[in-house]
Parts: structure tokens; sequence; C-alpha cells
């Protein structure tokens, strides 16, 4: 019998109280590239899959080794929303275009289910992008075993994840969400105990 209630939470400044690749970039000086490249992706001026192969291409020669430890080190995350994911793992989802080699301790921390991009490897160094994850396929998977699905997200590569769920909250943590997904909302939220408040109601 399916489970009720489905939360699919993107990870880069929703999860998280930070963009991930800003700090992966710093690893190898490209800070403001990438940076210039994130936010074109997150206000939709840039299609999500050509900015993340850019983006992927530029840090390619990345220590993997340096990148974990910054994200172990300087990734925060809201200790609301944790507390509300911890009170139901089993029920809790993250969604994120971001390359699964790059984020891998991120989601250990977290310790959840997860859908992610999918790096191309040889050995131990990163080759190019094997498959880009399109969010609506994460919340397709999840509806034989969920009757409801609740996406929260903030920037245009949300929108498949919103487009394919049942109720859809823009989150405005970090960043002011994009646009179109405030359109596609049902609810706008920017901090971590208003979102978890509305998350209990629902």
């Amino acid at each position: 019998m399916p489970m009720h209630t489905a939360y699919c939470f993107d990870l880069d400044g929703t999860l998280t109280r930070q963009e991930l690749l800003p700090l992966i970039a710093s690893s190898v000086g490209l800070q403001d590239e990438i940076e210039v490249l994130t936010h074109a992706t997150i206000h939709g001026l840039l299609p999500f899959d050509k900015s993340f192969k850019l983006r992927v291409r530029l840090l390619r020669d990345a220590n993997v080794e340096w990148i974990h430890a910054a994200l172990l080190e300087q990734v925060e995350f809201d200790p609301h929303i944790m507390a509300f994911i911890a009170e139901r793992p089993d029920q809790c989802f993250v969604v994120t275009g971001n390359l699964d080699y790059w984020v891998k301790p991120v989601l250990e921390r977290l310790g959840l289910q997860s859908f992610t991009s999918i790096a191309e490897m040889d050995g131990d160094r990163l080759v190019s992008v094997k498959n880009i994850l399109h969010k609506g396929d994460a919340v397709s998977s999840l509806r034989p075993t969920f009757e409801r699905i609740v996406a929260i997200g903030e920037g245009m590569n949300d929108v498949p994840m919103f487009e394919a769920a049942d109720l859809r909250i823009a989150y405005g943590g970090v960043h002011k969400p994009n646009a179109t997904l405030t359109k596609l909302s049902d609810f706008v939220v920017h901090e971590g105990e208003a979102l978890c408040r509305l998350l209990s109601m629902l």
C-alpha cells in the first residue's frame, strides 16, 4: 500500500545554505567563472544542461579529496529542515542535478535516498557527465510508492520536478527563487522554520 507523502528537496541553496559548485571552484581558482554560470542558470538565462556541462568542463581537474574536505568543512544545513527530515527519513529525498562524484560526502551526511547526475570516471579522474538528472524523472520513480509528492526548490532546473509534483514550494532561504519556478509554485517561503511549519500542515 502506498505511503502518503514524499518530500523532494533540491540540494544546493535549499538543503544547504550555500551553492556547492562555487565552493568546488575555489580549489582551482575559478570562482568568478563558476559564479557567473551558476547565477545565469539559477535565473533561467542559460539552460541547466548546457550550463552544467560547461561548469563540469571547467572543474574537471579539481582535486576530489580537496573537494570532499571543503564540502565537509564548509557546507551548512538549516537546522529546522534537518529536524523535519530526521522525523521522517523514509519520506524525504534529495533531488539534485549535481554530480554524484562531487556531492557524495554531503549526501552521506544527510543519509537520505538521493537522485543525482552521474559522472563518467576513468579511475579517480572525472572524464565527463554520463547522465544529467531530469528532476521530473525522480518524481515519476516515486509515484508507485507515494500517494502525494511535495517538491521544494529554488532554481530553474527545479521546474521539471515542480511540474511533476502534486504540491510545489519555492524556497528562498539562500537567494530569491527563480521567477518561473515561483509562478509554478503553490507556496513561496523564505525561512527554514516557516518552510517546516508549512510542510507539517500540508
